[in-house]
């Protein structure tokens, strides 16, 4: 009975569209720490059932249709497809073997590809085309690679509908012949670290997710990790391969249910390194252990502790006897020490680049040199510490092209030099490479000039000040002639989590809302890492609301210097930044025009109790302790909404197949905004079923998501133009 009235209720909207379904409210009372919190939407976390499949098909054929009425839109989504297809995008790359392997996305590619690059003769040709593996229609990725250390063969991960659930594969890259493997169970999310790794003798570790079975809690995905040694020519399917390090495995190293469990290797080094880490972005490591790599290839590695949670390690390289430890204990802003592999001692540990006033980002081992990347207000340093005979030498600061953000930093442990990307939020990316013999910076060719004159357009570094009197860096991009009138187009992007800097960078698909005379602003908030560590710590668990006062305060700014107005400003989060973004619009609804919640995080009450909540759990805090309860609930945009209140336009974004934020984080938003707002404004919910996390989207579906907020936005202010008709 309760679910056909349910279905009636659903089926209202019609074939016209005339509303969106109405979601039903089913009131679910939890008691956390004695006190009762009602969710009315709990029922949607049942996304399999039909009552959630109906409510959400609704709601997005309804979305789909207000988006395509409006009128500027199309014209736009034209722009849109001719700016991004400028020129190429390369995405990643990985030297080895005297070759370049990388991603790239080329003019009229809809997905990237992958390629290899004979790094003397410059010969180069594509390896890995992902649309060979979809069916018609579906959309597949590469999430990963790595070649092997000679170069002779190179392992990818595949998958489907942005899932990130992977497939492992490994090609013969001379030939291109596959070569019988597809392990499933890879998850390719990882953000720091490649789930699989070469050895020497061509075999190689890979990280894997357990199995579960029809009657396991699907929820238990991402737990009890294990890294598995495969050889090649051997059961294809993984099945029969050997456990060298994971949960487990070694009562010796304890290792929890939730850390993910990796193994790394690099060319040239008799070591091979055991990583355990909570989270998959940049929080810092929980462990790490060596083996001789010898042992590991005979499937009997013998670890030895390096590092342990408490030191702060956020990242590491080796070369020869010595490991570089990128640490922020005591040390905020960042510092990089050095200790022996044969006799690792982090206590005693040498400061090869002590703490500055810049915050270090990367750090890349070469046979020559270890590179340091260090920024400061958005504007980057590489030193080169030459290395010699297992001694560090004196810092050298090269020149760089212009003063602008280095977003990558690549080297080989084997190889001399290195090579970088240079970019700023006028200019767009270019690959450099240092020459170790010459000492001087070439453009690699990799990375073509977009061929697009931003001579007219500038970017200022400015400061607003947040409720407590800190200072927040806010980023403003906008054309010279620009008159500050208070009714400019302004479009404020924040996120705020795991201490991952928004870096200035250049996207040619934004210049159609340029070139119409709007702004973009980011705003670097508590929680990110724009000025280090400590900033980063400022804005997670239980001071996260930090992150959403310093977003409003961005937008403050924006409307007192009359950059903008209310009427005229939309913000945007995504994914962690939707605690951002949904927290600025319940806090301040009279700020924003509208806003776009992509992917986001906005029950966070809920989040630990989804297959990627654990690994979460250090960033945000856990309900299991009263502490923790409060502060998930203050982040907590669902928890906030409240009825009768003119919230502002928002269109809310999901993927069915998001393995990061569960959808019903977004959709349980969407109906509580769509009951509670009384300003009359649009609350809609892009529901796609072909689609994950935005990660692995095709290049049609990032313009068409960016042509649908920009054209949303351009509705919601006014603009002439994008009006749909009555």
């Amino acid at each position: 009975m309760f679910k056909r009235s349910v279905m009636a209720v659903l089926m209202l909207a019609g074939p016209a569209y005339a509303s969106p379904p109405v979601a039903p409210v089913v009131p679910y009372v939890t008691d956390y720490w004695g006190t009762n919190v009602t969710d009315n939407y709990r029922w949607m976390e049942d996304t399999g059932s039909p009552l959630f499949k109906s409510y959400v098909k609704g709601q997005g054929d309804y979305t789909r249709q207000k988006l395509d009425s409006i009128p500027g839109r199309a014209q736009l989504l034209k722009e849109i497809a001719v700016d991004s297809n400028l020129s190429s995008y390369s995405d990643a790359l990985i030297l080895m073997a005297g070759k370049e392997f990388f991603t790239q996305i080329r003019p009229g590619q809809n997905t990237l590809k992958l390629y290899v690059r004979d790094e003397g003769t410059g010969a180069e040709k594509m390896l890995i085309d992902p649309d060979r593996y979809g069916k018609p229609g579906q959309a597949e990725a590469i999430n990963f690679f790595q070649p092997s250390m000679d170069g002779k063969y190179v392992a990818y991960g595949i998958s489907e509908g942005g899932s990130e659930a992977d497939t492992l594969r490994v090609m013969d890259v001379a030939t291109g012949a596959d070569e019988g493997v597809a392990i499933t169970r890879v998850d390719g999310d990882n953000d720091d670290f490649l789930p699989v790794w070469w050895l020497p003798d061509d075999s190689f570790a890979y990280y894997r997710e357990q199995f579960l079975g029809p009657k396991d809690d699907p929820d238990a995905v991402f737990l009890k990790s294990r890294t598995y040694l495969h050889q090649l020519g051997h059961n294809g399917n993984g099945e029969g391969d050997k456990v060298v390090f994971g949960y487990g495995v070694d009562l010796n190293i304890p290792i929890a249910a939730d850390q993910d469990s990796l193994i790394e290797t690099m060319p040239g080094s008799l070591y091979a390194f055991a990583v355990n880490t909570e989270n998959e972005s940049d929080d810092e490591i929980d462990a790490i252990y060596v083996s001789p790599v010898a042992d590991l290839e005979k499937g009997s590695p013998v670890w030895t502790k390096v590092v342990t949670k408490g030191d702060g390690v956020t990242g590491f390289d080796a070369e020869g006897d010595i490991i570089f430890l990128l640490t922020h204990k005591d040390a905020p802003q960042y510092k990089v020490l050095a200790t022996s592999l044969s006799h690792p001692d982090f206590d005693h540990a040498v400061a090869v680049v002590p703490e500055t006033d810049k915050v270090i980002q990367y750090i890349a081992a070469a046979s020559d040199a270890l590179y340091v990347d260090s920024f400061k207000a958005g504007f980057n340093t590489v030193t080169r510490l030459p290395l010699a005979d297992g001694k560090v030498g004196t810092a050298q600061i090269f020149a760089l092209p212009y003063a602008g953000a280095v977003n990558t930093l690549v080297a080989n442990e084997a190889e001399p030099g290195a090579v970088l990307t240079l970019e700023s939020w006028t200019k767009s990316a270019l690959w450099y490479k240092y020459d170790a013999a010459t000492g001087r910076l070439t453009d690699t060719g990799l990375q073509k000039p977009l061929g697009l004159d931003t001579s007219d357009l500038i970017s200022k570094e400015v400061m607003a000040t947040s409720y407590d009197g800190t200072e927040v860096p806010l980023s403003i991009i906008m054309r010279k002639d620009m008159k500050l009138d208070g009714k400019t187009p302004t479009w404020l992007i924040g996120y705020g989590a795991y201490g991952i800097t928004l870096s200035p960078g250049f996207d040619p698909s934004y210049m159609p809302w340029l070139d119409r005379g709007g702004i973009l602003a980011f705003a670097h908030v508590r929680g990110g890492g724009w000025n280090g560590e400590a900033w980063h710590q400022a804005g997670m668990k239980l001071t996260k609301l930090n992150t959403v006062f310093d977003f409003i305060a961005c937008a403050q700014y924006l409307v007192d210097e009359k950059y903008t107005s209310p009427a005229h400003l939309a913000g945007e989060g995504g994914s962690a930044g939707g605690i951002t973004i949904g927290g600025a619009i319940t806090w301040r609804p009279d700020m924003f025009a509208a806003a776009v919640d992509s992917h986001g995080d906005t029950d966070s009450l809920r989040m630990e109790f989804t297959p990627n909540g654990p690994p979460n759990i250090s960033e945000f805090g856990s309900v299991t302790t009263q502490a923790g309860f409060h502060g998930l609930y203050a982040m907590s945009a669902y928890e906030h909404v409240r009825d009768g209140v003119k919230y502002p336009a928002v269109l809310l974004v999901t993927g069915a197949n998001d393995p990061r934020v569960a959808p019903w984080a977004v959709t349980k938003m969407t109906a509580r905004l769509q009951a509670a707002s009384s300003s009359g404004k649009p609350v809609l919910l892009s529901y796609e079923p072909d689609s994950g996390h935005g990660i692995g989207d095709t290049r049609a579906q990032y313009e068409g998501n960016l042509a649908d907020e920009m054209s949303f936005f351009l509705w919601q202010f006014g603009e002439r133009g994008f009006q749909p008709g009555k």
